[in-house]
């Protein structure tokens, strides 16, 4: 197993147990906790291989399912002893961003050969799992969150693409890429970073238009 695969493995676990704490959060029953695993788990790479047209990586190599499954009953029957799920839930979504990042930018750089194909495919990886898990449990999204989130999938997606153009060996380009999407998300998470927010003008009135 090459390091691109184990980070995959990692990033599905890691996501899944983001799904099963969002199903704790709720007080769900075990198929909740499954569903949730499993949407949080494989959603973003399923989504990714649709747009890349390619088969879906978990329908070929159920493995991916098992280890949803796993998470999602041993998170079951263990999330009550953490004190702060949320808080571990957005770490947890931390590690789990950094490393689909790298995954998805492999994988559609591999597929297309187009840099920019790879980072728009790093991106969707990292984020669209979560964003389906916040959107189904009613939890604040992490997307609408005020500290960074996406710009640390495009950091982890666009430093594995430059490390491989520049012939890096995949194990350093893949760390490389980790470790800054990491670090950009746990520096938001940690300090509060976040780019200046839009301010708009207050809304006129229709009977105010000209």
């Amino acid at each position: 197993m090459n390091p691109i695969e184990l980070l995959d493995y990692a990033g599905v676990a890691v996501f899944a147990a983001t799904g099963a704490l969002a199903a704790s959060r709720k007080q769900l029953d075990i198929i909740g906790y499954l569903f949730l695993a499993s949407v949080a788990g494989i959603g973003g790479g399923t989504f990714r291989d649709v747009i890349l047209n390619v088969p879906v990586f978990w329908v070929g190599n159920r493995d991916y399912v098992l280890i949803c499954a796993a998470v999602a009953v041993l998170v079951f029957f263990s999330a009550h002893r953490v004190e702060s799920r949320y808080k571990l839930l957005l770490w947890l979504d931390a590690i789990g961003l950094a490393a689909f990042s790298v995954m998805g930018a492999a994988k559609g750089l591999a597929i297309t050969g187009s840099p920019a194909v790879s980072i728009v495919t790093g991106m969707l990886t990292a984020t669209l799992g979560g964003i389906l898990r916040d959107l189904l449990t009613g939890e604040p999204s992490v997307l609408l969150r005020p500290e960074i989130y996406v710009t640390a999938a495009l950091a982890g997606a666009a430093l594995y693409t430059l490390g491989d153009f520049a012939g890096l060996p995949p194990l350093a380009s893949g760390l490389a890429g980790f470790m800054a999407a990491f670090c950009v998300r746990g520096g938001a998470l940690k300090f509060g970073w976040a780019f200046p927010s839009y301010k708009s003008r207050p809304g006129r009135r229709p009977e105010d238009i000209p």
